[in-house]
């Protein structure tokens, strides 16, 4: 899954994206409104982590402005002002939560997971592929009834296929997914993942779930037949 900050104390940002990262998140982090108006507007998130007050453009002329372009991606509003009032500001410009400074890195998460379960794409409980299985409330993938082991990022990666699938990915959408903007300069290192993947699912199962389409990228077919 892949979130983005817009945070410009350094301090916190960085905080929030090593947590968010430890806990196998693709985190894009700017420090401006206007960067943030752009990322969000030009890339595709699962959530928006979004403080108030921001040089050049603050929070909710943000989130106003983006729910204006019908950009609908969760947003999570940061702010040290904590009354009633300004949660109410808040969310009639769009936001869909509202942390108060200080908060736990806990509860952000849970806010974060809470989000996606609301959201229109995350409504079924579980993503399934012939025998493949993964549920991502419990971030387990299991195969025939076992459990597979997945690292945190071929995790990310078979999740992003199985919600995309029928779809072709193209290798720049699943290396921006997965890792983050600027984090993988070489789709060697893509390969070597569609591989491992292979190897723990498409070999057990029998049959290949995970399709190469030669010249445009990577798919899970909604017909399993090998």
């Amino acid at each position: 899954m892949r979130l983005l900050i817009v945070e410009d104390d350094k301090k916190v940002g960085r905080f929030l994206q090593r947590g968010l990262e430890e806990e196998h998140y693709a985190v894009d982090l700017v420090r401006s409104g206007s960067d943030g108006f752009y990322y969000a507007r030009v890339n595709e998130y699962d959530v928006i982590i979004l403080d108030i007050m921001l040089p050049g453009m603050d929070g909710l002329t943000i989130c106003r402005e983006l729910r204006q372009k019908s950009v609908l991606t969760p947003i999570i509003m940061l702010t040290a002002l904590n009354s009633i009032e300004d949660k109410i500001i808040g969310l009639s410009e769009g936001a869909d939560d509202y942390l108060a400074k200080p908060f736990s890195f806990e509860e952000l998460l849970a806010r974060i997971r809470a989000l996606m379960r609301r959201s229109q794409d995350y409504k079924t409980r579980s993503l399934t592929a012939g025998d493949l299985e993964l549920d991502p409330f419990k971030r387990e993938v299991t195969l025939k009834g076992k459990p597979v082991d997945l690292t945190g990022k071929e995790y990310s990666m078979l999740e992003y296929l199985l919600r995309n699938k029928g779809r072709v990915m193209s290798p720049a959408k699943i290396i921006e997914h997965v890792w983050g903007r600027d984090d993988v300069h070489d789709r060697n290192i893509l390969n070597v993942y569609i591989n491992r993947l292979r190897k723990k699912i498409d070999r057990p199962a029998g049959k290949n779930l995970i399709r190469t389409v030669r010249g445009y990228g990577y798919k899970i077919e909604n017909n399993h037949e090998s």
